[in-house]
């Protein structure tokens, strides 16, 4: 079960009233326009992010992969892009986990999407990972990614994300946002520095207590 404390729907989508959100524990869904759920939500507080050894290995290992950036609705979408996602996803957690329609929908309408931004991710020439985002002046919430599991090398997922880092930094965002922490296969989230983690009242970065919560 998704671990949520509270939700809302909005009908103001500022910048100022987003990001305000977001620092109370809320994030976006994909369930209708406008719903936040408030849960044990993750952010990297990127002025005291660094690159670590492991980090640098999973750079290294996905080397080939470039990241590029698109504005939603995605000019370039088509079925495939769909089906990949609904196949990762059933491979991943299991059937009926994310329709193809769903994606489609995150995509390309802006009338039932609260997400704005997509990653794409290149291999020779390819586009072979995706990542669906909301991103305001400061900050890039990172969600919904997927990719092809039969062309994309070890550690494509980490390599994704790192590079989302990356990219959420050069554009001098304040924080990244990462999902939540709320299953024991979420502490791989937790190896960044400059993790931050909700705890229902406010942010703290005491790790230890999370690890231990998500046993």
């Amino acid at each position: 079960m998704y671990l949520k404390w509270n939700e809302k729907i909005i009908m103001d989508f500022s910048n100022k009233n987003i990001n305000s959100l977001y620092n109370q524990g809320y994030i976006f869904t994909r369930v209708e326009k406008g719903m936040m759920n408030q849960t044990r939500s993750l952010r990297i507080n990127l002025s005291n992010f660094e690159l670590s050894s492991e980090n640098r290995r999973v750079l290294k290992k996905t080397a080939a992969i470039q990241l590029t950036t698109h504005p939603l609705p995605y000019s370039d979408y088509n079925w495939a892009i769909g089906k990949l996602g609904k196949d990762f996803y059933e491979k991943k957690f299991g059937e009926k986990t994310f329709s193809a329609n769903k994606i489609k929908e995150l995509l390309t309408n802006t009338e039932k999407s609260n997400f704005n931004l997509l990653l794409t991710y290149v291999l020779d020439d390819e586009v072979i990972g995706y990542t669906i985002c909301r991103t305001t002046n400061k900050l890039l919430h990172y969600s919904y990614p997927f990719y092809n599991l039969e062309k994309s090398p070890k550690d494509m997922g980490l390599g994704m994300m790192i590079r989302a880092i990356i990219w959420a930094k050069k554009q001098e965002k304040k924080y990244i946002y990462l999902g939540s922490a709320s299953r024991p296969t979420d502490i791989y989230k937790l190896q960044f520095s400059g993790v931050e983690w909700f705890d229902g009242d406010k942010w703290t970065n005491n790790l230890e207590h999370l690890k231990k919560i998500l046993k």
